[in-house]
Protein backbone atom coordinates (compact mmCIF):
# COMPACT_ATOMS: atom_id res chain seq x y z
CA UNK A 1 0.00 0.00 0.00
CA UNK A 2 1.18 3.79 -1.03
CA UNK A 3 1.24 6.24 1.88
CA UNK A 4 0.98 9.58 0.91
CA UNK A 5 2.39 12.22 3.86
CA UNK A 6 0.88 15.70 3.63
CA UNK A 7 3.55 17.76 6.24
CA UNK A 8 1.47 20.81 7.91
CA UNK A 9 -1.29 21.25 4.76
CA UNK A 10 -3.09 24.24 4.45
CA UNK A 11 -5.91 24.31 2.15
CA UNK A 12 -8.43 22.03 3.17
CA UNK A 13 -9.74 21.39 -1.08
CA UNK A 14 -6.39 20.16 -1.79
CA UNK A 15 -6.62 18.21 1.32
CA UNK A 16 -10.14 16.38 -0.12
CA UNK A 17 -8.84 16.13 -3.39
CA UNK A 18 -5.66 13.81 -2.48
CA UNK A 19 -7.75 12.04 0.08
CA UNK A 20 -10.15 11.01 -3.44
CA UNK A 21 -6.97 9.87 -4.88
CA UNK A 22 -6.46 8.00 -1.85
CA UNK A 23 -9.65 6.14 -2.10
CA UNK A 24 -9.73 5.74 -5.90
CA UNK A 25 -5.82 3.64 -5.07
CA UNK A 26 -6.23 2.23 -1.89
CA UNK A 27 -3.54 4.61 -0.54
CA UNK A 28 -3.00 5.66 3.10
CA UNK A 29 -3.20 9.73 3.78
CA UNK A 30 -1.23 10.61 6.76
CA UNK A 31 -1.44 14.10 8.05
CA UNK A 32 0.89 15.80 9.82
CA UNK A 33 -0.27 18.88 11.97
CA UNK A 34 -0.86 21.19 12.54
CA UNK A 35 -3.17 21.16 10.18
CA UNK A 36 -4.78 24.60 8.37
CA UNK A 37 -8.17 22.91 8.37
CA UNK A 38 -10.63 20.72 10.17
CA UNK A 39 -10.65 16.82 9.66
CA UNK A 40 -13.39 15.76 12.15
CA UNK A 41 -16.33 13.89 11.19
CA UNK A 42 -18.62 16.96 11.73
CA UNK A 43 -16.23 18.81 9.44
CA UNK A 44 -16.18 15.95 6.66
CA UNK A 45 -19.48 15.58 6.50
CA UNK A 46 -20.29 19.16 6.12
CA UNK A 47 -17.78 19.94 3.19
CA UNK A 48 -19.41 16.45 1.49
CA UNK A 49 -16.74 14.37 1.38
CA UNK A 50 -18.76 11.25 0.20
CA UNK A 51 -15.45 9.31 -0.10
CA UNK A 52 -13.75 10.24 2.90
CA UNK A 53 -15.00 6.37 4.49
CA UNK A 54 -13.25 4.91 1.76
CA UNK A 55 -9.88 6.31 2.92
CA UNK A 56 -7.62 5.04 5.72
CA UNK A 57 -6.84 8.80 7.41
CA UNK A 58 -4.21 8.67 10.06
CA UNK A 59 -3.40 12.36 11.56
CA UNK A 60 0.08 13.01 13.38
CA UNK A 61 1.11 15.50 15.85
CA UNK A 62 4.44 15.93 14.32
CA UNK A 63 7.07 14.01 11.61
CA UNK A 64 8.69 12.46 14.19
CA UNK A 65 5.31 11.48 16.08
CA UNK A 66 4.92 9.63 12.36
CA UNK A 67 8.62 7.98 12.18
CA UNK A 68 8.13 6.72 15.72
CA UNK A 69 5.28 4.82 14.63
CA UNK A 70 6.29 4.02 11.16
CA UNK A 71 9.91 3.55 11.45
CA UNK A 72 9.93 1.26 7.97
CA UNK A 73 9.24 4.87 6.71
CA UNK A 74 12.76 5.94 6.90
CA UNK A 75 13.76 3.61 4.34
CA UNK A 76 10.78 3.72 2.42
CA UNK A 77 10.34 7.34 1.60
CA UNK A 78 10.32 9.79 -1.53
CA UNK A 79 10.01 13.79 -0.67
CA UNK A 80 8.64 15.82 -3.71
CA UNK A 81 10.10 19.62 -3.61
CA UNK A 82 10.67 21.65 -6.22
CA UNK A 83 14.36 22.20 -5.00
CA UNK A 84 14.90 18.59 -5.89
CA UNK A 85 18.27 18.24 -8.15
CA UNK A 86 16.35 14.95 -10.20
CA UNK A 87 13.13 14.52 -11.54
CA UNK A 88 10.54 11.57 -10.41
CA UNK A 89 11.39 9.26 -13.04
CA UNK A 90 14.73 8.88 -11.90
CA UNK A 91 12.70 7.16 -9.00
CA UNK A 92 12.17 3.56 -8.07
CA UNK A 93 8.93 3.54 -6.00
CA UNK A 94 8.31 0.25 -4.24
CA UNK A 95 4.73 -1.10 -3.72
CA UNK A 96 4.90 0.08 0.09
CA UNK A 97 6.86 3.74 -0.14
CA UNK A 98 6.10 6.55 1.68
CA UNK A 99 5.47 9.95 -0.97
CA UNK A 100 6.26 12.72 1.19
CA UNK A 101 4.54 16.68 0.31
CA UNK A 102 5.34 20.29 2.18
CA UNK A 103 2.73 22.58 2.73
CA UNK A 104 1.19 24.87 0.05
CA UNK A 105 3.07 28.05 0.80
CA UNK A 106 6.75 26.58 2.25
CA UNK A 107 7.06 23.31 0.93
CA UNK A 108 8.57 20.58 3.02
CA UNK A 109 10.85 21.86 6.16
CA UNK A 110 14.88 22.60 4.82
CA UNK A 111 16.20 20.37 7.58
CA UNK A 112 13.89 17.62 6.58
CA UNK A 113 14.87 17.80 2.75
CA UNK A 114 18.76 18.05 3.84
CA UNK A 115 18.55 14.92 5.94
CA UNK A 116 16.86 12.57 2.99
CA UNK A 117 18.41 14.83 0.20
CA UNK A 118 18.91 11.42 -1.77
CA UNK A 119 15.30 10.74 -1.86
CA UNK A 120 14.32 14.55 -3.24
CA UNK A 121 12.39 14.51 -6.40
CA UNK A 122 10.29 16.97 -8.39
CA UNK A 123 8.30 17.01 -11.44
CA UNK A 124 9.60 18.82 -14.16
CA UNK A 125 8.24 22.33 -15.15
CA UNK A 126 9.25 25.13 -17.17
CA UNK A 127 11.67 27.75 -15.20
CA UNK A 128 8.74 30.61 -14.75
CA UNK A 129 6.43 28.38 -13.22
CA UNK A 130 6.77 28.03 -9.62
CA UNK A 131 4.83 24.86 -8.67
CA UNK A 132 1.80 23.04 -9.38
CA UNK A 133 -1.10 22.49 -7.36
CA UNK A 134 -0.03 20.18 -4.54
CA UNK A 135 -3.14 17.62 -5.12
CA UNK A 136 -2.02 17.84 -9.04
CA UNK A 137 1.72 16.67 -7.44
CA UNK A 138 0.43 14.15 -5.33
CA UNK A 139 -1.86 12.74 -8.14
CA UNK A 140 1.14 12.32 -10.48
CA UNK A 141 3.27 11.13 -8.03
CA UNK A 142 0.69 7.98 -6.44
CA UNK A 143 -0.11 7.27 -10.21
CA UNK A 144 4.12 6.92 -11.11
CA UNK A 145 4.08 4.58 -8.32
CA UNK A 146 1.27 2.69 -9.36
CA UNK A 147 2.77 2.38 -13.17
CA UNK A 148 6.25 0.65 -11.78
CA UNK A 149 4.09 -1.52 -9.57
CA UNK A 150 1.75 -2.76 -11.92
CA UNK A 151 -1.26 -1.30 -10.74
CA UNK A 152 -2.08 -3.06 -7.88
CA UNK A 153 -5.15 -4.35 -7.03
CA UNK A 154 -6.52 -1.28 -9.49
CA UNK A 155 -9.51 -1.93 -11.83
CA UNK A 156 -8.07 -4.12 -14.59
CA UNK A 157 -10.43 -2.96 -17.30
CA UNK A 158 -13.06 0.01 -17.92
CA UNK A 159 -16.87 -1.45 -18.44
CA UNK A 160 -16.11 -0.72 -22.25
CA UNK A 161 -12.97 -3.40 -21.64
CA UNK A 162 -15.11 -6.14 -23.93
CA UNK A 163 -16.21 -4.13 -27.00
CA UNK A 164 -14.77 -4.07 -29.91
CA UNK A 165 -12.80 -0.77 -31.09
CA UNK A 166 -13.46 -1.59 -34.84
CA UNK A 167 -17.52 -1.54 -35.99
CA UNK A 168 -17.91 -4.90 -38.06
Amino acid sequence: MLHIVLVEPEIPPNCGNIARTCAATGSALHLVEPLGFDVSDRAVKRAGLDYWHLVEVTVHSSLAALFAAHPEAETELWLATTKAPRDYSQARFSPDCWLFFGKETAGLPLEFREKHRDRCIRIPMVDEARSLNLANSAAVLIYEALRQNGFPGLLGTGEMGGLSLCPS
